[in-house]
């Protein structure tokens, strides 16, 4: 019953937040989280630490889970104070609306502290794909096209290893969530895909499905404990929306950077902590190697321009001989 009033009321929140002026439904301060396993997930993962601030702050707050679009397009018009998103999403948001990051993440597996996030390019375990060249001509999926852990870090591999996906695979499709990706994958809907790290792993955890059914394509061996594929990036933010004033999104910074493993809100959302926000420039790097959004057009600022050619049109990067 829960489950199904969820399913009812919370896209009605989501339309309340997105439509009315303002804060017209309460004077709580909104948080807006990125639900990319889905609205009851996060909803049970993140209210607790909507809870924590309220008593730690002095303020009510609230958590809304949404879908990339509702996330996006909230803090783009204004509607929501603060927001919980992935490092790619926060970059584009931060340069076009003058958000800003006030703490970033410190995930947790198996009681180990993680700072950093990749992507998992995963196929199912017979599958006659062993490297990245072998997905030309083949059906992929991921959580989104615009997703950066579920797609944006992916493609930049594939890109970088000389393969077009856009172009090279037979089709590019998307998912509203990672679970549904290795779903896809495991039932024979697609050739392949890409998950944030700790996917598969949280799955298995979860009964959900067995590891040893899939392969991680170009799994890169580095000591990170999550399978990966890709480079690792900054984890996700918090982060102010640009009409919050500073001396609340500091009480909210410090609130968070003070929270311990221990207390419920970090056991509810599975995590360590958070911290003072990190360095994202690796995750603008990255997004101007894919011409994301309004990183299109750009090249990087850096030595790294003069080895990569940036792809125009969807077009690939090519390195020199030299690698």
């Amino acid at each position: 019953m829960n489950a199904k009033l969820n399913a009812v009321l919370f896209p009605l929140l989501v339309a309340l937040v997105i439509f009315l002026p303002g804060n017209a439904i309460s004077e709580e301060y909104i948080i807006a989280v990125l639900a990319n396993r889905g609205l009851t997930v996060a909803e049970k993962e993140w209210n607790p630490t909507a809870e924590y601030l309220s008593a730690q702050v002095g303020h009510s707050f609230s958590v809304v889970p949404m879908d990339d679009t509702a996330l996006y397009n909230s803090v783009k018009n204004g509607k929501v104070d603060f927001f919980y998103t992935n490092s790619a999403m926060y970059v584009e948001l931060s340069k076009l609306h003058n958000a800003r990051a006030i703490a970033t993440l410190i995930n947790r597996h198996k009681d180990n502290p993680l700072e950093e996030w990749g992507s998992a390019i995963i196929v199912k375990r017979e599958s006659p794909v062993k490297t990245l060249a072998d997905f030309r001509g083949k059906d992929f999926i991921c959580r989104g096209l615009t997703a950066f852990g579920g797609w944006l870090m992916a493609k930049r591999s594939f890109i970088e290893s000389g393969l077009d996906p856009e172009r090279e695979f037979k089709s590019l499709r998307s998912t509203p969530t990672h679970d549904n990706v290795v779903y896809a994958v495991y039932n024979g809907a697609a050739d392949g895909g890409s998950v944030r790290t700790g996917t598969l792993e949280k799955m298995a955890a979860d009964g959900k499905i067995k590891i040893e059914d899939f392969r991680v394509i170009q799994q890169v061996q580095d000591g990170f404990p999550l399978a990966h594929s890709t480079k690792l990036y900054p984890e996700y933010p918090m982060a102010a929306c640009s009409h919050v004033p500073d001396s609340l999104a500091d009480a909210v910074a410090e609130a968070l950077t003070a929270l311990s493993p221990s207390q419920p809100a970090a056991a509810a959302a599975k995590i360590t902590g958070w911290k003072k926000p990190a360095d994202y420039s690796p995750v603008t790097e990255c997004l101007i190697i894919v011409q994301h959004g309004p990183y299109a057009g750009m090249d990087l600022p850096n030595r790294e321009s003069e080895s990569v050619k940036m792809p125009r049109k969807g077009g690939v990067a090519k390195r020199k001989a030299r690698e």
